[in-house]
């Protein structure tokens, strides 16, 4: 059961995909806007509600989901624009809200799900917990798909701040900051679960870890773990670069780039894409530049005026697209960050929300990329470390070194057996 976003969606997909081809029977019980688009791949939908049915939506769910993120930007990129610390109480403790309402909606429904499934493994990669899910008979397995700091500890920087590691200064009032915002929503999330069975929930956290498996996604070379060791049920995966894109030819308009011109692969996410604002402004700035762009335009692609050196579409395979690419422009996306890595690309990084300034931050203080103000940065600073990081032979040089170590440690396949070892092993007692 993935979250209802395209970043652990695409993860799970990924490592379903594998399993599957192990042999194993994948039930995917995400939500229902995916209907149609897991079965395909030979996965058995068996779908939940987060929310009541919205009576005036149209018959294609996807569509309505699609417009309700155009309207969830529209209304919330304003908030971006604060500092993380103000982001605490007018958008992140009201994502968690939404989150805590959707799992209690779907609560009866995935214990049907489960009824009927009988599964023997469980794998959830979300930020709240579904006491459904954790106190079912079959084994469960977290994923954390975002940013690692999700895992607090006292000597890394508070998730969601994007705070610098060398740097406790800020620090502690953050996390004032995030209790005093979330204290009352966490009490009655917690209260609530251990209502529906399931134990009690770390403090400040809103999911349970697993006793058996816990699997992140993130590469060694930006992991936290020499500042917060973790136990023995907790598992990396270096990257989890899913096997189901179609292969991507890049256009001859900008394959051919000529001497001292970079090819750029620039994608906001599913919802940065839909800052038709921001977006536009980064196509006119790359646009006056010698490079060449291949733009992921998101569901407003049709708003979007690409220049001459561009080409671009809504929806890109990004997997198979950036092995082809020098360069990526990222909002900081777990997905995002973690390919590039594996792909072994510097980055240049326009976060805008949740972990994504982590990623940015982590990225920026070990040298792998520039992270920007997203919304106060000069034309000249993301020109200028476009060129830069364009021009660092010894940057490009260790970032291929990088990509090759990370895909030789095969996370994507790894994660599967780790799962599949879960699931064995209860089948086994």
């Amino acid at each position: 059961m993935p979250e209802s976003a395209y970043g652990p969606t695409n993860q799970c997909i990924g490592l379903g995909k594998v399993l599957l081809d192990r042999g194993h029977r994948v039930v995917f019980a995400a939500e229902r806007s995916w209907t149609g688009r897991l079965a395909p791949y030979g996965f058995v939908e068996d779908l939940v509600d987060l929310a009541p049915p919205d009576p005036d939506a149209g018959p294609d769910s996807s569509e309505a989901a699609g417009q309700f993120w155009i309207d969830f930007i529209n209304e919330t990129a304003p908030e971006f624009a604060k500092p993380t610390i103000d982001q605490l109480a007018t958008f992140v403790q009201p994502t968690y809200q939404a989150l805590i309402d959707g799992a209690m909606y779907a609560e009866p429904q995935l214990r049907e799900i489960l009824a009927r499934q009988r599964p023997d493994v469980i794998v959830e990669d979300n930020v709240v917990s579904f006491p459904a899910l954790t106190t079912a008979d079959g084994a469960y397995v977290r994923i954390v798909s975002c940013n690692p700091l999700e895992i607090r500890g006292d000597d890394v920087a508070p998730v969601f701040s994007g705070y610098a590691a060398d740097d406790r200064s800020g620090w502690a009032d953050f996390l004032a900051a995030f209790d005093a915002t979330h204290a009352a929503t966490w009490n009655a999330f917690n209260e609530w679960c251990q209502l529906q069975g399931a134990a009690a929930l770390p403090q400040r956290d809103f999911i349970h870890t697993s006793p058996h498996a816990n699997i992140y996604v993130y590469p060694r070379e930006l992991d936290y773990t020499d500042a917060r060791p973790l136990d023995a049920t907790w598992h990396r995966i270096d990257s989890s670069v899913r096997e189901t894109d179609e292969q991507y030819v890049v256009p001859p308009e900008v394959a051919d780039r000529g001497e001292g011109s970079g090819l750029i692969y620039l994608s906001l996410g599913s919802l940065g894409g839909a800052d038709i604002a921001l977006m536009q402004r980064l196509i006119d700035i790359l646009g006056a530049t010698r490079h060449r762009v291949i733009v992921s335009m998101g569901p407003r692609a049709d708003e979007l005026r690409l220049a001459d050196n561009m080409v671009g579409a809504a929806t890109l395979p990004q997997t198979t697209l950036m092995p082809q690419v020098d360069l990526v422009i990222t909002h900081g996306g777990n997905n995002t960050t973690t390919e590039a890595m594996h792909n072994g690309l510097p980055m240049v990084l326009l976060p805008l929300f949740w972990d994504q300034y982590d990623n940015a931050q982590r990225v920026h203080e070990l040298g792998y990329g520039v992270r920007l103000a997203t919304y106060s940065f000069g034309d000249g600073e993301l020109t200028g470390a476009v060129d830069r990081l364009l021009a660092d032979t010894g940057l490009r040089e260790r970032m291929a070194a990088i990509g090759a170590d990370v895909r030789a440690r095969d996370g994507l396949h790894r994660g599967a057996e780790i799962i599949e070892k879960v699931g064995l092993d209860r089948r086994g007692r």
